[in-house]
């Protein structure tokens, strides 16, 4: 496994290339992918935007954001650089081998789907020893299902579960956005 990372030298932010590559290889090898992946970083949006793009080597495309200290602007942080390509890692290690194959292309999810999917996937990284600010991932499910005991039920649902299918994180999603659709008829 290799990994490239681009920029190899910052001008905007504070960041460090190879610290990044190194985040990077403690992730792949968390979740035992095996891929060389590159990953390219555009430092001159704060957005917190992460892409991967499957192929032969993987490549992510990530704004500076999504790697960056909340409490020091512009500057690098592990832990939100490990937490940004993990969501978006254990996405495609759930496509490949975990049943989620029927699952819309990143780009055609909608914004519950994420929002379930994420609740989900940050469950399992939280138990792998990861870093996880579980009222953060509550209120951004809320936000996309709303603000009730039903969203916070199906947010507990995928938070602990660990062998859902894209089917079931899907009905979760669904289940919990009619019980908001029910409460407003």
């Amino acid at each position: 496994m290799t990994v490239t990372v681009s920029p190899t030298e910052f001008k905007f932010v504070f960041f460090d290339a190879a610290r990044i590559a190194a985040v990077a290889e403690e992730v792949m090898g968390l979740l035992g992918l095996t891929d060389d992946l590159v990953i390219e970083v555009d430092e001159t949006t704060p957005v917190s935007r992460v892409i991967l793009t499957e192929g032969s080597p993987l490549h992510i495309k990530a704004e500076s954001g999504a790697f960056e200290d909340q409490r020091r602007p512009r500057h690098q942080s592990d832990a939100t650089a490990q937490l940004a390509l993990c969501r978006v890692l254990l996405r495609l290690k759930d496509r490949r081998e975990g049943g989620f194959a029927e699952a819309p292309a990143e780009g055609e999810l909608t914004l519950p789907q994420v929002a379930a999917w994420d609740s989900y996937v940050l469950g399992r990284l939280g138990r792998l020893g990861l870093p996880v600010h579980e009222q953060r991932w509550r209120y951004n499910f809320r936000n996309r299902h709303g603000f009730n005991d039903g969203a916070d039920a199906s947010f507990d649902q995928l938070f602990g579960s660990d062998h859902l299918s894209w089917g079931a994180v899907s009905a979760i999603s669904e289940q919990a956005r009619a019980a908001v659709t029910d409460a407003k008829a």
